[in-house]
């Protein structure tokens, strides 16, 4: 990085004025990353509100269903769905440079690639589903929570396999800037989910596994529109590839990007789950787990938003730098910031207001209602830190530095944030109070770290290595390098 800054330094007068940043074009660039993020904050948002309706119709059934879906959904997120969603953050450094670069039939065959490799990725992750409520026990858990977790994860099943196809499918749209086709049939699920979410499990009386059944069959139909578009769209025409065994010689190449960028993802997303287990060693175990688990979701809610422009930027930097545009690649990265801090303002205020009827719209029980009310200063400052980490994180993807941005998440949740939260809420006694904290310390590392990184980028650099990775069909090892 340090030497980045000295080649800066060392640019004569005229060749940093270029790279300064005209108000013009961050206006035009500011337009056009609220483009690609507007529908593409409301498919992230429609598509996670498929959990939320999930745990709030079973959150009315009682705290023993909505801790053990709590249990379940955290398990189901750390291994499973948080690693497909990782992995398939490669296909935003190589679908995302390759369409800027115009090489539009790579996108189709690195699509295939990913699908290949998510789906060989879910076979072993059901293994650990079904043994559940094996595991469950053996770290401490209620063995009666267990055993219901296990009957909902198994239910669960099917929808990873069609996660495999679906975020596949969403980040090969996302890096040619069709949002509105997700938007729409990202819309249509939601109704559909609420109301077979409401029938299998309050008119059927099927309970929490009735909103499993829901979840899966929702995931599939959006699957199956996004494919029929895909086929038959005109807007797809030029990056719509047969299959052909090129899909499987790629694998190699996918996973060397696919794998950091995982990690870099589920990092800092295990670290967020790790919290609902650490709540069930608690003296009220359920009463912890439930109230972190609507905390959890509550700031897992929200980062669908900077979530959403993250993946604008994700698309806005991929682009640029496999067009060779590298200071419209850093433009990109400042306008989705001022995007990012600005709607980060308004959601921890919106959030501080409301901190006293929070609760309510996942619990009856007024206890658990006023415990989320001392939470919400916390949970504003994690959405704060969140919105300036997503976007960032996009930034990574984009320019395919995702190993450097594994190791700053390593350091920042699992060296820093997870023992002081662990110390506080154990050795301080502060419980939930404290584990929150530390994960708010975790995240305000992260987000400084990533800052650091993304001023010290050298752009020229990662438009070359854009390049040479799209026309040559090459990745060193160094890629994940800045």
């Amino acid at each position: 990085m340090g030497s980045e800054a000295m080649e800066m330094e060392e640019l004569p007068e005229n060749e940093r004025r270029k790279w300064m940043i005209p108000k013009d074009a961050f206006m035009q660039e500011l337009k056009k990353a609220s483009i690609i993020a507007a529908p593409m904050v409301a498919v992230t948002v429609l598509q996670y509100l498929l959990q939320v309706v999930s745990v709030i119709m079973v959150g009315h059934l009682g705290q023993l269903s909505l801790s053990s879906v709590a249990i379940a959904t955290s398990l189901t997120n750390v291994f499973g769905f948080s690693i497909l969603s990782g992995m398939a953050g490669a296909l935003e450094t190589l679908c995302g440079q390759a369409y800027g670069a115009e090489q539009y039939k790579k996108l189709g065959t690195y699509t295939y690639t990913a699908i290949i490799s998510l789906t060989l990725v879910s076979s072993p992750v059901c293994i650990l589903w079904i043994f559940m409520d094996k595991l469950l026990p053996l770290i401490g858990q209620d063995p009666e929570i267990s055993l219901e977790a296990k009957k909902y994860s198994m239910w669960l099943i099917p929808a990873l396999f069609g996660s495999a196809i679906l975020k596949s499918l969403t980040r090969y749209l996302q890096t040619q800037s069709l949002t509105l086709p997700m938007l729409l049939t990202s819309s249509v699920i939601l109704c559909f989910h609420i109301l077979t979410c409401w029938i299998m499990v309050y008119k059927l009386e099927l309970g929490h596994i009735g909103a499993a059944i829901a979840f899966s069959l929702s995931t599939w139909v959006n699957v199956i529109m996004l494919v029929f578009y895909v086929k038959y769209s005109s807007a797809c025409e030029k990056t719509r590839t047969p299959f052909s065994k090129d899909a499987l010689l790629g694998t190699g190449e996918f996973f060397r990007l696919a794998v950091p960028s995982a990690v870099m993802v589920c990092l800092k997303w295990w670290s967020c789950e790790v919290l609902i287990l650490l709540a069930g060693l608690f003296s009220n175990p359920k009463l912890e787990t439930s109230v972190l688990s609507i905390c959890l979701t509550i700031s897992t809610l929200h980062f669908t938003i900077p979530y959403g422009i993250g993946a604008a930027a994700s698309t806005r930097v991929s682009n640029e730098l496999g067009a060779g545009n590298p200071q419209a690649a850093r433009v990109a990265v400042s306008a989705a910031m001022f995007l990012a801090v600005t709607e980060a303002v308004i959601v921890s205020i919106t959030l501080f207001c409301c901190r006293d009827v929070l609760g309510c719209a996942y619990s009856n029980e007024r206890h658990v209602v006023d415990y989320v009310a001392a939470m919400s200063p916390l949970l504003c400052l994690s959405v704060f830190m969140d919105s300036l980490q997503a976007i960032l994180s996009g930034v990574a993807r984009g320019s395919g530095w995702q190993k450097l941005g594994a190791y700053v998440n390593l350091g920042a949740f699992y060296l820093l944030g997870i023992p002081v939260g662990v110390s506080l809420g154990f050795l301080g006694h502060l419980r939930g109070k404290g584990l929150w904290i530390g994960l708010v310390t975790g995240s305000a590392v992260q987000s400084i770290f990533l800052s650091l990184i993304t001023a010290f980028t050298n752009w020229r650099k990662h438009a070359s290595k854009a390049r040479e990775r799209t026309f040559d069909g090459k990745s060193s090892a160094a890629d994940g390098q800045n």
